[in-house]
């Protein structure tokens, strides 16, 4: 998320974020001038809103990049959660009553519709989902990341982001007092996973955050609040373990209704629950088979002596996972794993220059890092991106290795799947030119209802649509072993909305899922594991990967066809990038 100053933002045309992509018809001069007061109202108000809601939500506010707010945390208590919905509510309300529609120019009316369904979103999640009394979680991102981000992307002064965190920090104890008034009866998994990640902050908090600050222990202004952070947290475990945990019944499946009442809201492209499913499982199949016949042309260059598997489903599949395994043991070692992905970036880099993919973010703000140890459990990879605000801090690609403590048939596994070739493809879709890539564009894009409300269905979609498109474009030169990988992360990516469905709307079991994963998506055991832990602890969220993609292929298809010979990729893609991370729905209008 991101920060705007108030004059800044008032000085930008929110009607303007995609100039140059599509013409509007000409207008009386009247007619215009009404528009443009409207277009202003509109930018007005939600600066407005804006202002409100950093001064509400401090942590929402330092990760759109607004400074102002860095010392303080969030007031998590039932009754100031209470406000905040009945805020969402009244806005809402005034802006069917004070902005009229019809008059705005057509990209003011898109960033209206984003507004209005974001907060209809919101009130939603408010009323039907609360993860404040059903997700235990929640309150260790305001114990632990919204420090760790003061610390690590703000462009502030160094000593002024200790200060604010020093302050931000004693702020916990109040969080740790909220979950108490607020958790109920939780699934149990949300319960076990945020007892595990409490583990690391209070680790974070007596060890990590000074070596992060480049700080003494015994001379920092951190180490007293700090102090009394792990004390509270530790506090926070207890009250899990004892209380919480005995009392953790709660469903982690949400049901068929809810499940697609939430998907529609999630992804905001115009598709029903129904049409995704039916979707991915055909589009599964056809991956499937496209896998098969990459293997078999990889097969006598692994094993020479060995007769291909009959072709049948089980010999098909059987083939297929012979030959990923056979490739999978090329791979790195835990203590080199960041490294080897800062090996991938030159090349992919490079290659994306070549063959004018596009123009890549310059400077390039991207570090690549070890993902800390409280943020883990939840994917082995994460981009968070420059805030909107504060453009020209880091982004950060962190990667997270195994555990130290799993056993080393454990940590094989998990190299087996993080191999040389299926590093690459994460390189890709994280930073070149996925998720940092596009969400530096989107950074630039001058409508600020685009750059803080983003859709998820886009950013995800982009990520996966780049995999395919880099070794269409020739990266790899058309390694085999690459591109069979390229299709089981694709793959990974369709399975992800069918065992989201799955497991919300049926009685899928563990054994079951694992299957899917491991059977059908030649997922390592350890990585088809995590994959149902993650579907348990989300929903609706898995299934943005394979709407998204399928968005932006359909889009690129119809647009190369209309334009034939005129057809430019680098032009295209700018296009694409330059109207904000925005619903997919609004695409086709936007690049013609």
């Amino acid at each position: 998320m991101i920060r705007l100053s108030r004059a800044l933002l008032l000085s930008l045309s929110i009607g303007s974020a995609t100039a140059g992509l599509f013409a509007l018809p000409c207008t009386p001069c009247a007619f215009a001038q009404d528009t443009a007061q409207e277009d202003a109202r509109l930018a007005s108000k939600f600066q407005e809103w804006l202002d409100d809601q950093c001064k509400r939500h401090p942590m929402f506010a330092t990760y759109l990049g607004n400074h102002d707010y860095d010392h303080d945390l969030d007031d998590l208590s039932p009754r100031a959660r209470a406000l905040d919905l009945e805020n969402d509510k009244m806005v809402l309300a005034e802006l069917q009553q004070q902005i009229d529609l019809k008059r705005l120019s057509r990209n003011s009316q898109i960033d209206l519709e984003i507004w209005q369904h974001f907060l209809e979103y919101r009130v939603w999640q408010a009323t039907q989902s609360n993860d404040f009394a059903n997700d235990p979680r929640v309150y260790l991102t305001y114990a632990s990341d919204s420090v760790f981000t003061l610390l690590t992307q703000s462009t502030l002064p160094k000593h002024l982001n200790i200060q604010n965190a020093a302050k931000r920090i004693e702020k916990i104890p109040s969080i740790v007092q909220a979950a108490k008034e607020s958790i109920g009866k939780p699934p149990r998994i949300l319960t076990e996973i945020a007892i595990k990640r409490t583990d690391g902050a209070i680790a974070f908090y007596e060890s990590e955050i000074f070596k992060l600050a480049e700080e003494s222990p015994q001379l920092s202004p951190l180490q007293t609040p700090s102090r009394s952070a792990a004390a509270s947290l530790k506090d926070y475990k207890k009250f899990l373990q004892e209380q919480v945990l005995p009392r953790s019944e709660g469903d982690w499946r949400i049901g068929k209704d809810k499940f697609a009442k939430k998907l529609e809201l999630e992804l905001d492209a115009g598709l029903t629950a129904a049409e995704v499913i039916q979707a991915a499982n055909a589009e599964a199949d056809r991956v499937e088979q496209e896998m098969y016949y990459v293997a078999k042309q990889l097969w006598y260059s692994l094993f020479d002596k060995t007769s291909l598997p009959p072709d049948d489903q089980q010999g098909r599949r059987d083939t297929i996972r012979r030959v990923l395994g056979e490739l999978g043991k090329q791979h790195g070692k835990p203590d080199g794993l960041v490294k080897d992905a800062q090996d991938t970036v030159a090349s992919i880099k490079e290659m994306i220059r070549r063959e004018k993919i596009l123009t890549l973010p310059d400077p390039d703000q991207c570090d690549i890092i070890e993902m800390p140890e409280f943020q883990r459990g939840f994917s082995a990879a994460y981009l968070n991106p420059a805030p909107a605000l504060d453009p020209n801090a880091k982004s950060l690609y962190a990667i997270a290795p195994p555990p130290s403590d799993w056993p080393a048939e454990r940590q094989e596994a998990f190299f087996q799947e993080y191999n040389k070739y299926m590093l690459q493809i994460l390189t890709i879709h994280e930073a070149y030119p996925g998720h940092y890539v596009q969400l530096d564009y989107s950074n630039r894009v001058r409508s600020p209802i685009r750059k803080i409300l983003s859709s998820g269905v886009f950013a995800e979609g982009w990520a996966v649509y780049t995999e395919q498109m880099m070794l269409d474009q020739g990266y790899g030169r058309g390694d085999l072993a690459l591109r069979l990988h390229q299709l089981k992360f694709y793959l990974r990516a369709v399975l992800n909305a069918i065992l989201d469905h799955s497991m919300h709307c049926t009685e899928m079991t563990d054994e079951q899922a694992m299957e899917l994963l491991v059977g059908r998506g030649y997922q390592t055991e350890a990585e088809a594991f995590g994959k149902v832990q993650r579907a348990k602890q989300s929903s609706c969220q898995l299934s943005t990967y394979f709407v998204g993609r399928t968005a932006f292929y359909r889009l690129r298809q119809s647009v190369q066809r209309a334009r034939a010979d005129k057809f430019n990729l680098q032009e295209f893609h700018e296009q694409v990038l330059n109207c904000g991370t925005i619903p997919v729905k609004y695409l086709p209008e936007l690049v013609r």
